[in-house]
């Protein structure tokens, strides 16, 4: 199962997974129709509605993608129930299904207690998912994302863009760990961690994503 196929890591993902000899059906998760999807022998799309997700039929991995920003979605409340309610209740909807195996899109800087509104959530979501019973969950955690989102249909998000640009001269000179990332480096860095998954919670830095490209 995969939420937020159309997003910047959930489009590279779903492409891999759609790839993999692992996965015999990708099940994705839409909150819109998306015609921009490929076309797949393996995927299966379904619009859903987040906040009254139906039954699903047995899964084994879930990965979830789904992010939006408080500019985007309009207020802090609307961030929330993005970041955090519909991803607690996809976690929810593919425990219920036999997941054995959660994967997640949070943030750097994620924290329960920051007083950043948007790391905060962030840090909330990934307690709230860790105490739902999986037997292995791998939180991923990068940094500023790097990828083409008016290819992908989505607004701009101005601090994305104006701190890719600020920092595109140095790139090479900042830490792995705050350096702006690939989308499709992360998704690759997520797949590879649900073909090697192992009980218990593991975390996926940016830094231990950019290390894992430059030693690939």
């Amino acid at each position: 199962m995969l939420a937020g196929a159309t997003g910047l890591v959930g489009r590279a993902l779903l492409a891999r997974l759609l790839e993999s000899t692992r996965y015999a059906r990708v099940h994705a998760l839409l909150r819109r129709v998306a015609p921009e999807l490929p076309k797949h022998a393996k995927l299966h799309a379904q619009v859903v509605d987040f906040a009254r997700l139906p039954r699903f039929p047995r899964v084994d991995d879930v990965f979830i993608a789904l992010g939006t920003t408080i500019k985007v979605a309009g207020s802090e409340a609307a961030f929330r129930s993005v970041d955090f309610d519909a991803v607690l209740a996809v976690a929810r909807a593919g425990r219920a299904a036999g997941a054995r195996r959660l994967l997640v899109v949070s943030a750097l800087g994620a924290d329960p207690a920051s007083r950043v509104f948007y790391n905060r959530v962030k840090g909330e979501m990934e307690q709230a998912v860790i105490r739902l019973g999986y037997e292995c969950v791998v939180i991923a955690r990068p940094s500023l994302l790097l990828g083409d989102r008016a290819a992908l249909g989505q607004s701009a998000r101005d601090a994305e863009e104006w701190a890719t640009r600020l920092l595109r001269p140095i790139r090479g000179w900042l830490p792995r760990r705050v350096r702006p990332i690939d989308a499709d480096m992360v998704a690759r860095s997520i797949l590879s961690a649900a073909l090697d998954a192992r009980p218990g919670v593991t975390v996926l830095a940016s830094g231990d994503m950019q290390s894992m490209r430059a030693a690939a």
